[in-house]
């Protein structure tokens, strides 16, 4: 036990590329990086020179209005990709690098000498091997490949060869995680050669951010997009309305916002929305939106009550799952109107940018529909073809603007409709639910709550009234306890998937609620454990013998990780104490 305790104090530390590459080998030769670096793209040279400070949001968001037009359409080009990960590159190597103390002992002289011996990285060859397809920045799962290979020889020539400008993105990716800051302000890496060969075990690796019940600026979520870029991460779902509030303006229904909204300023505008899925997908994070209906609608009725059954009643626990209560009504022409000018306005919008439009479906409480003048019962019996007919209508719609459906899982399985074989399922109460999914022949996503929930755990945001107060306590929350790095690890999204129906998982999503997340806390809520997820739908759930990753080989990759999101401004928490990252494996049970 001594001598393993010894050995643990001084173990060199694995290389801490985060998501786990496919293949890699390195050396420990070290090299730096020039900061007048050239990035040859294709045999041309690329503009590479790090600015000296980032452009303010609000003056980012004019420049890009002023660009692309009022609504932006416009379809981000494989240049823009190529040099938006350039740019990201030399900021993240010069501007948001971090001097890794506390990945050696204590005191030790870690740090490579600098002196006129030094090899240099002075240019980066970046090779496409094949045309984009016309959908590369906003392709259906599986469309574009996403593998790369990484080399750098102890000479410094550094090279990046992919199939497509994601690829190159993802490998320019790796290559900063390959480098530290050195005290002297230089970048280096004491791993050369490095030879990786990398592809993604999933083709839909998202997060979904709830938006509608607390306002984020679009400052947040960009820095959302750009911690999911570098976590290798490629959508971001955003859960844009809900009962609590309408934030996104419709320029056809303008009271919608207006009225809305928690109040006036906080509104997505369609530019504004246009610049978000722009900036994501220049950076491979494909922005998908939500539109929850007919459930979750409650918002709808401050601008049109008409439209919206057992609006905010007293006894909300009996007609939804949150306050306010209330649905759009189920057989009402007046809602039928209300989606085709909603449709209508947004789904060209979203089409320039995404593949994809969520339509919801999640927690309709059928006991709203006996207050719902169109219906007046609470008889599935009744309902059930009434809502296919509603769900009908709105899949049409998606897919006649280009879109494919998305749509939560208790539309196929609670609901038992009929659904097009086009259609996507969000699945998120269990396992048997993706396996239940995939057997009906549907694609899947997995985000199982009792794993992928980051808002989990701390404590109900609802209050009790004395005389219930008792039954309550401790008032846990209802995906309680909090989901640690090492829980969201160790989870199969392809667990009682039967092997003949695996393809049909496409991959899956974390899910980031907000009842008791806002701008203040939603990084450390979701980082670094979100990255757990990442890995897993990069790298797999399993290590090339078909068992779970290790924990103790993840761990000090993982608080490398945390290190790097937070010199990129992101307020990630920490995986361990220093002593920790410090000894080895010395904090390992």
């Amino acid at each position: 036990m001594s001598f393993y305790l010894l050995l643990s104090l001084f173990v060199t530390q694995v290389l801490a590329i985060w998501p786990l590459p496919s293949s890699m080998m390195m050396g420990e030769e070290v090299l730096f990086v020039d900061r007048t670096v050239n990035f040859i793209y294709n045999g041309a040279a690329q503009v590479a020179l790090p600015q000296p400070e980032q452009m303010p949001f609000e003056q980012d968001l004019n420049l890009f209005i002023s660009q692309q037009g009022n609504y932006g359409h416009h379809n981000t080009s494989s240049q823009k990709v190529i040099s938006t990960a350039i740019k990201s590159t030399t900021q993240t190597l010069f501007e948001q690098n971090f001097v890794p103390w506390k990945f050696h002992p204590r005191h030790s002289d870690f740090e490579p000498a600098m002196n006129a011996s030094c090899n240099y990285i002075k240019t980066v060859y970046l090779k496409q091997t094949e045309a984009d397809p016309a959908n590369v920045t906003k392709p259906l799962a599986g469309d574009v490949d996403e593998s790369y290979s990484l080399s750098i020889a102890t000479n410094g020539r550094a090279t990046i060869t992919a199939s497509s400008s994601i690829g190159i993105a993802h490998g320019l990716t790796t290559f900063t995680q390959l480098f530290y800051k050195h005290s002297s302000g230089a970048a280096y890496t004491p791993y050369a050669p490095v030879n990786i060969k990398d592809a993604p075990k999933f083709q839909h690796r998202g997060l979904n951010m709830d938006v509608s019940r607390a306002w984020y600026a679009p400052a947040d979520i960009t820095r959302m997009i750009d911690a999911l870029a570098y976590n290798k991460f490629n959508r971001l779902h955003l859960h844009i309305t809900d009962a609590q509030s309408w934030p996104i303006e419709i320029p056809a229904l303008p009271m919608l916002a207006e009225k809305g909204s928690y109040r006036e300023g906080f509104t997505y505008s369609p530019q504004t929305m246009a610049y978000i899925q722009d900036y994501g997908a220049s950076r491979g994070v494909e922005v998908i939106l939500e539109i929850d209906m007919p459930g979750h609608t409650s918002s709808i009725a401050y601008s049109y009550p008409e439209l919206i059954a057992a609006f905010n009643e007293k006894d909300w626990s009996t007609y939804a799952a949150e306050p306010p209560s209330g649905t759009l009504k189920l057989n009402s022409s007046g809602v039928t109107e209300f989606l085709d000018t909603l449709f209508e306005d947004l789904l060209p919008r979203v089409l320039p940018y995404s593949s994809y439009f969520h339509t919801g479906g999640d927690e309709v409480n059928v006991n709203a529909y006996n207050l719902d003048d169109t219906v007046r019962s609470n008889d599935t019996a009744i309902l059930q073809p009434l809502m296919q007919a509603f769900v009908d209508r709105a899949h049409t719609k998606v897919r006649a603007a280009g879109l494919t459906p998305i749509a939560w899982e208790e539309m196929l399985l609670t609901w038992n409709l009929t659904l097009g074989s086009d259609v996507v399922i969000q699945t998120w109460q269990s396992d048997e639910a993706v396996a239940q999914t995939v057997s009906k022949g549907h694609k899947a996503l997995v985000g199982n709550y009792n794993y992928w929930y980051l808002d989990c755990g701390h404590g109900q945001w609802l209050d009790f009234y004395p005389d219930a107060s008792q039954a309550y306590y401790p008032y846990y929350d209802y995906c309680a306890p909090l989901h640690n790095w090492r829980m969201m690890y160790a989870y199969d999204p392809l667990e009682g998937v039967p092997a003949n129906l695996t393809h049909l998982v496409l991959g899956g999503e974390v899910h980031i609620w907000s009842e008791q997340t806002d701008p203040v806390n939603v990084d450390r809520q979701v980082w670094p454990r979100a990255c757990a997820a990442a890995e897993v739908l990069w790298s797999g759930a399993k290590d090339e013998h078909g068992q779970n990753r290790s924990q103790i080989t993840a761990s000090p990759r993982l608080s490398e990780m945390r290190e790097r999101l937070v010199a990129r401004g992101v307020g990630a928490e920490p995986i361990q104490m220093p002593f920790c990252t410090q000894n080895g494996t010395q904090c390992a049970l």
